[in-house]
């Protein structure tokens, strides 16, 4: 039987192709052509040539026994020469023109082995001759035999893959069977898995929406690679994929039990039946001290049961690390060894020695808006210290001076002042109640205020089982005198945040609901509510809030105050993405002055940290509408972009170009929130084109952006002690000496730079940006949102508003501990991360390390690594406290 020819590949066709380009003859003979082509062939590739001609017309020989001697020589000179795929293989260059040749004579033959065996190697030349989207590869491969598919080479593999992804979603689309393909899937990712390509495998299995299969494919040498990949893909995800991922991710690492990451999955998806189930699996002491370790950073409160820990005393001393009892001596450990335990004054930090004349003559000046700035940067630049200059110095000296410090400020000024002796006892329970203890016998409200303010902060993210900041603040929240009341509300918010505590709630909400209560009470009655129920989609909580938004007056909706309303209702779904919507829906029928802000921080709120691409879209609308003066909700929109893209780097990048789009184009209070997204987006990174961003806007002809800008500069290089942030603040001190506002403002960011000598964080993520912490979000986020409005809130009489930013202060140490939890000093490299998800080999994950040893600082995209076999840490982000055990193959050199 003659073959019918097939007209697209007539027989000098496509393989002559190439040939005849490289050797450009002017003759128009097609023989003489074919003889010239001949000729450059060296006589090896002639000889293949003939050879696999042959087997071609032997192919369509009548003889079965013929037939299958050419097809396995065929198969044979096919797959020695697919073993590597740097360019196309001689025998599918050769067989080329003889692909439509063969494809008509296969619909000739009748069903038989040979048929598969053909239709096999009919599968391996369609991968280069088949037309684009017709998927030939596959329909073949379908029915040829069940063989090893691997033989045929690598790319032909990823090849077959790639087709598989789209006939998937066609046939899903038809609603048609799939069952062939996936047992095809079946093998390609075992062959992925075998060959190190565990990336491709992930790939193939969240085109066909069955990573089930993973589990089965994973082994103890690739699992790691292969969870790393599936925890970074996640962030590119749409939901709910990225939340299977994540789960699939999970149940691999508690297959291998590998636990510390296992923990940090199971705290990324806030489940706490996978965080029991991690304590429940594993049965060493000191690893569940360590996930203790891990819970305290993230900083959610959570009881341990005797299922986790049996035994009783080692239930509390776990508890102890989980309620973050440690933090303080930890944090005290590492100012010893950096030797920065000597207090500081604000003068060290302004060194206003450095600037010309003009500015330090005017500061002699002892005005109450420059001692209240003073108190502010005593209280950053000695936070966790427990000693400084201003308000610890013991009062029976001569001077008395804690308590002239005090008076030096104004009404409302002594809040913040008592206030900041909390700050400075930060973490320490019992020696801050101690010390704020005689303010609580004050006749003066703002002294007593400011007293009951410190003891929430001093508890800020330490718990106890006696609740002293309860016990402490319960009764005064009911008193006559709003600033009081104030006091106790955000100190209560401050000290239990993240902790769901239903006595607190009780307490709470009836304010928010008493026609008598003024109007500041009621706000930060919201606020705090929000704080304590972070993220917990609280119904009663949300309720309360919403009845308070409907009860305002129209003056009152438009008091600055108001907006913290909204931004405690937000909170409660801060991260919690689509369980916002029913909320959502309720705040479109709220008063039209307050309905869109409502709606943007309910948004922003509910999607920051997931990078979800279209909420950005949506936010990004909203600001791009040129409004009336009056609108305010573009300013919570603009905070919304950088809360919801600050998730990733690539989603970082990409939000400060559009900010810088929103500079050019945008209308002024789009300006004015500019700055505060760029601080949120760097926070605790100074970044150097930020830095010159806001560099530029703190000299801005409209005070609003310039004092914007400053606080940001202070938020991107908050703890960093970074010299040329320190610089510039000097200069404008200098330049805004006259401006008591903006000089305030520049005083704030001077603190905030020298944060903690250096040693704090601001910034919400830990354990390599993978974990968000809500409760510290939340805090940045508040103050954020208090800034939009500077003049009546940070300006005004609620300056206090800036200690929300406790809830963020961390050490961003790495300290290493023995197995009795006392520190233990190792060398360590510290060096910037490298990103190595799905490189090949065993990348180095740092570059450009120092060697020092434990405790160390590590600064924002900085990761360590022991620098020594002799210890195993047990956990593998090296981040906060680690404990080491003893490595038993290590042997001395």
């Amino acid at each position: 039987m003659a073959p019918t020819p097939d007209p697209t590949h007539s027989s000098v066709g496509g393989g002559a192709k190439k040939d005849e380009a490289s050797v450009k003859v002017p003759s128009k003979d097609p023989k003489k052509k074919d003889d010239k082509k001949d000729d450059d062939l060296s006589e090896e590739d002639l000889e293949l040539k003939q050879n696999l001609e042959l087997y071609v017309e032997r192919v369509q020989d009548p003889n079965p026994e013929l037939q299958r001697a050419a097809l396995e020589s065929m198969r044979q000179e096919i797959r020695a020469s697919t073993s590597s795929m740097t360019s196309v293989p001689k025998p599918l260059k050769f067989l080329r023109p003889h692909y439509g040749t063969l494809k008509a004579f296969h619909q000739t033959m009748s069903d038989s082995d040979l048929k598969k065996y053909l239709s096999d190697i009919l599968s391996v030349l369609a991968l280069t001759m088949s037309a684009e989207g017709e998927r030939e590869s596959l329909s073949y491969r379908l029915i040829g035999t069940e063989g090893d598919i691997g033989s045929w080479g690598h790319e032909y593999v990823r090849n077959l893959a790639g087709e598989i992804a789209h006939e998937y979603t066609k046939r899903q689309s038809e609603e048609a069977s799939i069952d062939d393909l996936m047992e095809l899937v079946q093998q390609i990712v075992a062959f992925h898995m075998k060959h190190n390509a565990e990336t491709e495998a992930v790939d193939l299995l969240m085109d066909v929406e069955d990573l089930d299969l993973l589990l089965e494919h994973v082994d103890k040498t690739n699992f790691k690679r292969t969870c790393n990949y599936l925890t970074s893909a996640a962030k590119y995800l749409p939901g709910p994929d990225d939340m299977l991922v994540l789960d699939i991710s999970y149940m691999i690492y508690m297959k291998f039990e590998e636990y510390p990451n296992a923990l940090q999955i199971a705290l990324f998806l806030d489940n706490t039946q996978y965080v029991k189930q991690v304590f429940t699996s594993c049965a060493d002491l000191l690893r569940k001290k360590q996930f203790c370790y891990m819970i305290a950073r993230h900083g959610i409160t959570f009881e341990l049961d005797d299922e986790m820990v049996a035994d009783e005393d080692d239930r509390e001393a776990l508890q102890d690390i989980v309620n973050n009892t440690k933090l303080s001596e930890g944090y005290l450990t590492l100012a010893r060894d950096i030797e920065v335990m000597e207090a500081k004054t604000p003068e060290d930090i302004y060194k206003a020695h450095l600037l010309d004349g003009r500015a330090s003559s005017g500061a002699s000046v002892d005005s109450a808006r420059q001692n209240l700035a003073a108190t502010f940067v005593n209280a950053f630049v000695n936070a966790g210290f427990g000693q400084d200059k201003l308000m610890t110095v013991p009062s029976d000296s001569t001077t008395g001076s804690s308590g002239n410090w005090l008076f030096k400020n104004k009404e409302h000024g002594k809040i913040s002042a008592a206030a900041s002796l909390g700050m400075i006892q930060l973490w320490d329970v019992e020696a801050g109640l101690a010390q704020l203890d005689k303010y609580f016998h004050s006749n003066d409200n703002p002294i007593l205020s400011g007293a009951l303010l410190g003891v929430g902060i001093v508890n800020c993210g330490i718990k106890s089982d006696c609740d002293p900041a309860l016990a402490l603040l319960g009764d005064y929240i009911d008193k006559e005198d709003s600033s009081v009341r104030i006091g106790a509300i955000m100190g209560l918010g401050i000290a239990y945040a993240g902790s769901q505590n239903d006595q607190i709630r009780s307490k709470l909400s009836p304010i928010l609901n008493d026609a008598k209560a003024p109007l500041d009470v009621i706000a930060f009655a919201s606020l705090s509510l929000g704080m304590i129920y972070v993220g917990s989609c609280n119904e009663e909580v949300a309720q309360s809030i919403i009845f308070a938004l409907m009860d305002r007056s129209e003056a009152e909706l438009g008091d600055a105050l108001t907006r913290f309303l909204p931004l405690g209702l937000g909170l409660l779904y801060l991260g919690k993405q689509e369980s916002v919507e029913a909320t959502a829906e309720v705040s479109k029928t709220f008063n039209e002055k307050i309905r869109k802000y409502c709606d943007m921080t309910l948004l922003s709120c509910a999607y920051a940290g997931t990078g979800n691409v279209l909420k950005v879209q949506d936010l990004l609308a909203q600001c791009g509408e040129h409004l009336e003066k009056g609108d305010i909700h573009q300013g919570p929109a603009v905070l919304g972009l950088a809360m919801v893209a600050m998730s990733e780097e690539l989603g970082v990048d990409m939000e400060i170009r559009s900010l810088e789009r929103m500079l050019q184009y945008g209308e002024q209070n789009i300006r004015r929130a500019v700055p505060l997204a760029l601080g949120l987006l760097c926070i605790s990174n100074p970044k150097v084109t930020v830095m010159d961003t806001l560099s530029r806007l703190s000299h801005d002809t409209d005070s609003e952006v310039a004092m914007a800008a400053i606080i940001s500069l202070g938020l991107i290089g908050a703890g960093t002690n970074n010299a040329r942030l320190a610089g510039m603040l000097r200069n404008l001190s200098s330049y805004y000496y006259k401006d008591a506002s903006l000089l305030f403002c520049v005083r704030i960011a001077q603190g905030l730079v020298h944060m903690g000598k250096g040693l704090l964080t601001l910034t919400p993520f830990h354990s390599e940006r993978f974990l968000l912490s809500p409760t510290a979000l939340a805090g940045i986020v508040t103050l954020l949102h208090a800034c939009l409005d500077m003049k009546p809130i940070i300006l005004g009489k609620y300056h206090y508003v800036l200690y929300f930013l406790v809830l963020a202060m961390q050490p961003r140490m790495m300290l290493t501990v023995d197995k009795d939890l006392k520190p233990l000093s190792v060398p360590v490299r510290v060096g910037q991360a490298v990103d190595v998800v799905g490189q090949a080999g065993r990348p180095k994950t740092i570059t450009g390390f120092q060697t020092h040893s434990t405790p160390v600082l590590l600064a924002a995209g900085e990761r360590a690594e022991l620098a020594t076999d002799k210890y195993i840490p047990l956990s593998p982000i090296l981040e906060g406290f680690i404990i080491l055990e003893e490595n038993p193959d290590y042997r001395e050199e």
